[in-house]
């Protein structure tokens, strides 16, 4: 197995673990409610795409295949025990760069609970403690309030738009790219965003 991987980080209700393909039926269930709230953010192919659409199991080895070769951690997200989201890192480089992307989305139903702060914040000190990763970004569209609240509570810094930057909704849409390095965060993320807030 990779570094880091697999791994279960927990605070409080909040857990992060290994997506699973028996976790098939509630993560469909879950995105078929909240499709209206996730499709203006959600990927897409620039192009097209024929044929079937890979099965959840194949969606699942997939990125357990990625995260065997060290390149995602690809963790369901559950809140007092119930599948709430997702949060994946990706892009994950070592070498010169030690640098990961992390992606995320949670159900309307428990959004603007701090879920996914306290999420972000234990993705990020995994990267930085297990992988030893120097430095975690997020890109956002610009119109994506609640997301932008995530980042901006965690403190992470806004290095600006990256124009045309990700194929959504079958056009190429800027994103602001934000970003936190190591040296920024000696006391760890998750301890920085709690004492913010007590």
């Amino acid at each position: 197995m990779a570094l880091g991987w697999p791994a279960v980080l927990v605070d409080g209700p909040v857990r992060l673990r290994p997506l699973r393909r028996r976790d098939a039926d509630a993560w469909l269930a879950l995105r078929a409610r909240n499709s209206g709230w996730l499709e203006p953010w959600d990927a897409t192919s620039p192009v097209p795409v024929t044929g079937p659409r890979p099965t959840f199991g194949a969606f699942v080895r997939t990125l357990a295949a990625q995260a065997r070769a060290g390149a995602t951690l690809p963790f369901a997200i559950d809140h007092e025990g119930e599948l709430v989201g997702q949060l994946t890192v990706s892009s994950i480089t070592y070498g010169s760069l030690r640098s990961a992307s992390i992606g995320y989305w949670v159900s309307e139903h428990v959004a603007g609970r701090g879920i996914m702060p306290v999420a972000v914040a234990l993705a990020t000190d995994h990267c930085f403690v297990a992988l030893e990763l120097h430095r975690v970004e997020i890109n956002i569209r610009p119109e994506n309030r609640p997301s932008l609240r995530v980042v901006e509570k965690l403190g992470f810094r806004d290095e600006g738009v990256r124009e045309r930057f990700l194929h959504i909704q079958d056009d190429w849409r800027d994103h602001r790219s934000f970003a936190l390095t190591a040296e920024e965060v000696p006391e760890g993320l998750l301890n920085r965003y709690k004492a913010a807030r007590a």
